[in-house]
C-alpha cells in the first residue's frame, strides 16, 4: 500500500515538472541561436574571409551595411560593393558601368555568400517569417525544426524560396539547414555544418553541401533522406583567413 502511495506521488511530481517546463516559441529558439553564435557581436563587428579565391568583407559605415567581394586577377583587382542603393563595380579603384541586370545578379551573389557566413543572425530580419514545425532527430541528436519563408517586400530576389533549419535542442546552434530554389529548373540543397570555430566571438562553420537525387523531393522530408544516406554530396563550402574587427 505504501509503495503504491509513494509511486503515485512520484508520478504526480514528474507530471507537474513536465507541465511547468515552459515550451519555447520559435522566436525564442532563434534568439537563443543568435546569442549562442555571436549575439551583439554581429551588430558591432565586421567580418572578412576568403571563399573560393575571393575575399568577402562585411562592415557598417555610418550605420549602413556595406558588403564587398574582391576578386584578384593578374593585372586587375575587381571589387563589387553592395549597399542599400545597389551594387557598384570597381576595376583597380575605377568605377565601371555594368547593365542593371548584371549588377542585380552580382548583388544577389555577394549578398548570398555573406548571408550564409553570418547565419543565424539574418533570421531576425523584418521580411523573415518563422514557423516551428516540431522536433526531429538527426544522427541521434534532437533538434527543433523551423521553417523560414520571406515576405516579397524586403525578401530579396528569391523571396519565394523556403528554408528549413535544425537547431540543436541543447546548444541551439543550427547544425543543419535546407532550402529549395526555383532557378535553373529548381531543386533542393541540404547543408551539414562542420569545422565549427569562433573568431572574435562569432561562430563560423563550413558545410557539406548535398543535393537531392530526385527533383520531386519534398523539402520538409529532406532531413529523413539525409538520415538514410540518400542525398548526394555536391560540394564543400569552406571559409578561410577569417577576421573579425570592430566597426
Amino acid at each position: 500500500m505504501k509503495r503504491a502511495f509513494f509511486g503515485l506521488i512520484l508520478l504526480l511530481t514528474l507530471s507537474c515538472k513536465q507541465e511547468s517546463t515552459p515550451k519555447l516559441t520559435v522566436q525564442e529558439i532563434v534568439d537563443k541561436a543568435i546569442e549562442a553564435s555571436g549575439g551583439l557581436m554581429y551588430k558591432t563587428h565586421g567580418t572578412s574571409f576568403m571563399f573560393r579565391d575571393r575575399k568577402y568583407i562585411s562592415q557598417r559605415k555610418e550605420g549602413k551595411k556595406v558588403l564587398q567581394r574582391i576578386t584578384y586577377l593578374d593585372s586587375v583587382t575587381i571589387k563589387d560593393v553592395k549597399t542599400n542603393s545597389g551594387l557598384t563595380r570597381y576595376f583597380n579603384d575605377t568605377i565601371v558601368a555594368i547593365p542593371d541586370s548584371i549588377a542585380f545578379k552580382y548583388a544577389n551573389s555577394v549578398n548570398s555568400v555573406h548571408y550564409f557566413a553570418r547565419l543565424p543572425y539574418g533570421l531576425n530580419d523584418k521580411a523573415v517569417n518563422k514557423e516551428l514545425l516540431g522536433e526531429e532527430t538527426l544522427k541521434d541528436v534532437a533538434y527543433y525544426k523551423v521553417k523560414i519563408t520571406f515576405d516579397q517586400e524586403g525578401g530579396g530576389k528569391d523571396f519565394d524560396d523556403t528554408y528549413v533549419y535544425w537547431f540543436n535542442k541543447t546548444t541551439f546552434k543550427p547544425d543543419y539547414l535546407a532550402y529549395d530554389y526555383h532557378t535553373d529548373g529548381g531543386g533542393q540543397r541540404f547543408r551539414e555544418a562542420y569545422n565549427e570555430r569562433y573568431v572574435g566571438g562569432i561562430r563560423f562553420v563550413d558545410y557539406n553541401n548535398y543535393k537531392s537525387k530526385d527533383k520531386g523531393t519534398k523539402l520538409l522530408e529532406i532531413g529523413k533522406l539525409f538520415e538514410k544516406g540518400e542525398l548526394a554530396l555536391l560540394s564543400q563550402i569552406e571559409l578561410s583567413e577569417i577576421e573579425v574587427v570592430k566597426n
